[in-house]
């Protein structure tokens, strides 16, 4: 009997596979240096309509949109829209030379803006709570915690505190060209749960108030918030008085014009 021919047997080599993921990356790294280089070689004035384009379908392509909305932003951005755009904080804070003349007009704009806080303040019965001083570094704005801004303890705004916070927000939005640096202030008394320390405290009690008026539409941009725990006190932390004076949120808008010597001479 004739023997059948048996088919030729092929063995595979499983510890080859790799080489197909191998080629397939190396073709994803062939296509991202002509993307490289394409982009490297382009022409601006033609790079522009493309970014252009994908600038205003961005949001058409990826869904979303409310991450910002989520965390606190302002979802309606309309109103902002209408609004001059601010300077960066610090283009904000660089002071400049300035003659006689300008450095009386910056005085002159904020004590005028120190009276409208003023007013604001003695409309709402907060005369009290809320003091201003114009000085050397810019406007001083104080506001006092007890009974206005927060609890013991706490770094949550009072429901009675938006009001007034509301009002000198909308006066600082006319300054757009200024910095405002918010500080929070403490007593010396040692402070428990949430916060460790008056570092904390302070600090925590700063940001709620820039929130707050990012929330009446101030820059971000113009901002900064910082935490002086009981370091820059105002009173004697001796008393019951004084401690009470000393907790408090400032509020500085500060001087952006600086007399020049010859200035300076001129006005002596």
């Amino acid at each position: 009997m004739a023997r059948k021919k048996r088919a030729p047997h092929h063995e595979e080599h499983p510890d080859e596979r790799w080489l197909v993921t191998f080629a397939d990356m190396l073709v994803l790294l062939l296509a991202l240096f002509i993307v490289l280089y394409a982009l490297g070689d382009m022409d601006p004035k033609k790079a522009e309509p493309f970014a252009q384009s994908v600038r205003e379908n961005s949001g058409k392509i990826f869904g979303g949109g409310t991450s910002i909305a989520a965390t606190g932003g302002q979802a309606d951005t309309s109103e902002l829209k209408q609004q001059p755009p601010s300077p960066s904080l610090q283009a904000a804070l660089v002071s400049t030379p300035a003659t006689a003349e300008e450095v009386e007009k910056e005085t002159s704009d904020l004590e005028q803006l120190k009276s409208q806080i003023d007013s604001a303040a003695a409309d709402d019965g907060l005369s009290s709570k809320v003091e201003t001083e114009v000085t050397q570094d810019g406007l001083h704005v104080k506001l006092k915690s007890d009974d206005l801004l927060f609890d013991s303890g706490s770094a949550e705004l009072k429901s009675r505190s938006d009001r007034i916070i509301r009002r000198i927000s909308q006066l600082l939005r006319l300054r757009s060209t200024h910095a405002i640096r918010v500080s929070g202030h403490t007593d010396s008394v040692p402070v428990g749960g949430r916060y460790p320390t008056n570092w904390e405290l302070s600090t925590a009690r700063a940001s709620a108030v820039v929130r707050a008026m990012t929330r009446h539409r101030v820059s971000p941009a113009r901002m900064e918030a910082a935490g002086r725990a009981h370091l820059a006190p105002v009173a004697s932390n001796s008393t019951d008085r004084g401690r009470s004076m000393n907790r408090r949120v400032e509020i500085l808008i500060p001087r952006q014009k600086v007399p020049t010597a010859e200035s300076s001479n001129a006005s002596q």
